[in-house]
């Protein structure tokens, strides 16, 4: 009896196109006993082929570092990532994680009004720049527009 295979579909001739292409990359640049040779390519091959069906980390459910009601202090905001303290959370989520304030909230189901500015260090700013004048309408009035000389 002839059996005959149905042709491999594109996806899985590219997942192990991909398996080839990082297991070469990685082994022509490290030392590898032969004898974990195939236990690499297959945590390589499962890994590509998790990530083409779509599983990953996004859909496995979340922890938060600290509770949500606890992660907003009048000092410091708890990242819900990794539980670091933080004034601004704005430029570390960008930096750390990739994210921008409209997805880490939307990751933890957040509030579109959560903070990502400690309360005291938000007052102790606004203070300081109504201070210097800033957000005033100048009380000076408009220069006249200068006549020509003819």
């Amino acid at each position: 009896m002839n059996e005959t295979k149905p042709p491999a579909s594109t996806d899985t001739t590219e997942i192990l196109r991909l398996t080839t292409e990082i297991v070469a990359a990685y082994v022509s640049n490290n030392a590898i006993a032969s004898t974990d040779l195939p236990s690499m390519i297959r945590t390589v091959h499962s890994t590509l082929a998790d990530l083409d069906l779509g599983v990953n980390a996004r859909d496995v459910d979340l922890t938060p570092a600290v509770p949500i009601k606890k992660s907003v202090t009048a000092d410091y905001i708890v990242c819900l990532e990794d539980g670091k303290k933080l004034k601004m959370l704005k430029r570390y989520l960008r930096s750390q994680y990739g994210l921008t304030p409209e997805e880490y909230r939307a990751r933890w189901n957040l509030p579109h009004d959560y903070p990502m500015v400690a309360p005291n260090y938000a007052a102790q700013r606004s203070k300081l720049a109504k201070q210097i004048g800033l957000g005033r309408v100048s009380t000076a009035p408009a220069r006249s527009s200068r006549t020509r000389k003819k």
